[in-house]
């Protein structure tokens, strides 16, 4: 059967636009395939609302801490100064809500006379490095111990074993209660000033010493489903070394995990910090910190709202944003997430 000119034509069309659609789809699927895990993550983080929304929030979080002297410098109130001529008789702030005003944005602390706003500001400061501090504390010594357990084993294995399980059985807020004052007392006298970054590096260090138990027995568990697999095999029967095989083979491929639970602890330690804050451990009155506004707003809840307004819900909005994100990042790493 002979084709026409035309139909010749048309049909050589059709040919050509079928093979290069072949060849889109195939480069299309060549750049999906070629991919990293990473990349691939990133991808399903972006189009998550959630994350953005929740991403967003935090970044502005960071900014505000990392940006409180400017704020200070540019607001003209440091966190300490008073404003005694702008309470009443009975200590209570002047003007309407506790008296916010152009001056004071979120008002004045009943009593002392102190700026909330920029309190906050300070607080917030406060509270994200003890949590970033501790979090990377933990991080390091739960992946260090995990590795080493998860691929040594023996000895080692049950001696890490035995230590977490003798951590995870201490009452962690008996230690921090029993804790805090004794090493107060054994640099500084009764009467001797506290300086902030004592109370501020204690917390770290309890922290540190109670966070680490869940990293490594994640990181562990990890290492121990990846020593066997094929290319591990293949790098120890190398010659590998022992830094080799925990830095270049396991640590990359555990990496996920450790950053969610990275994600998830600073939350947790921002609110730890707050509840022994609100019961007096830790920090001293000077350093401002979202669980003691919260405490010394207890005796004003009806005549003052303002005061355990502001810092409540700049505490929970903090919070409730890192859980969002750690929780989106989750589902972003985890290659069979419905998301």
């Amino acid at each position: 059967m002979s084709l026409s000119p035309v139909d010749g034509a048309a049909l050589a069309e059709i040919e050509s636009g079928g093979a290069a659609g072949a060849e889109a789809g195939v480069s299309r699927e060549r750049r999906i395939v070629g991919r990293s895990p990473g990349q691939l993550a990133w991808l399903r983080l972006r189009r998550d609302r959630t994350a953005l929304v929740s991403g967003a929030m935090l970044v502005l979080f960071v900014l505000v801490a990392l940006a409180a002297p400017l704020i200070e410098l540019a607001y003209g109130i440091g966190p300490r100064d008073q404003f005694q001529s702008k309470l009443d008789g009975f200590g209570m702030p002047l003007g309407y809500a506790g008296g916010v005003s152009g001056d004071h944005f979120f008002g004045l602390e009943p009593g002392l006379g102190r700026d909330i706003f920029i309190r906050l500001v300070h607080g917030l400061r406060t509270s994200l490095f003890i949590a970033f501090a501790a979090a990377v504390l933990t991080a390091v010594i739960g992946v260090v111990l995990g590795t080493l357990a998860g691929y040594l084993g023996g000895w080692l294995d049950a001696v890490v074993n035995w230590i977490t399980d003798l951590t995870l059985a201490l009452p962690f807020l008996v230690i921090a209660l029993a804790l805090t004052p004794t090493l107060t007392l054994r640099f500084y006298g009764q009467r001797d000033a506290v300086p902030p970054a004592f109370g501020i590096g204690v917390l770290i260090a309890i922290f540190a010493v109670f966070g680490w138990t869940s990293t490594a027995r994640l990181v562990r568990g990890q290492v121990i489903a990846l020593r066997e697999r094929e290319f591990v095999e293949a790098a120890r029967a190398s010659g590998a070394g022992l830094g080799h095989m925990l830095f270049r083979q396991l640590l990359p491929n555990t990496w996920a995990p450790i950053l969610v639970s990275f994600s998830l602890a600073v939350p947790q330690f921002i609110t730890s910090e707050a509840a022994l804050s609100f019961i007096g451990v830790g920090l001293t009155e000077e350093t401002p910190s979202f669980g003691r506004m919260i405490y010394q707003s207890l005796d004003y809840l009806q005549t003052d709202p303002a005061f355990v307004f502001f810092p409540g819900v700049t505490i929970f909005a903090l919070v409730f944003a890192f859980n969002l994100f750690g929780d989106a990042l989750r589902d972003a790493l985890d290659p069979k997430s419905s998301r």
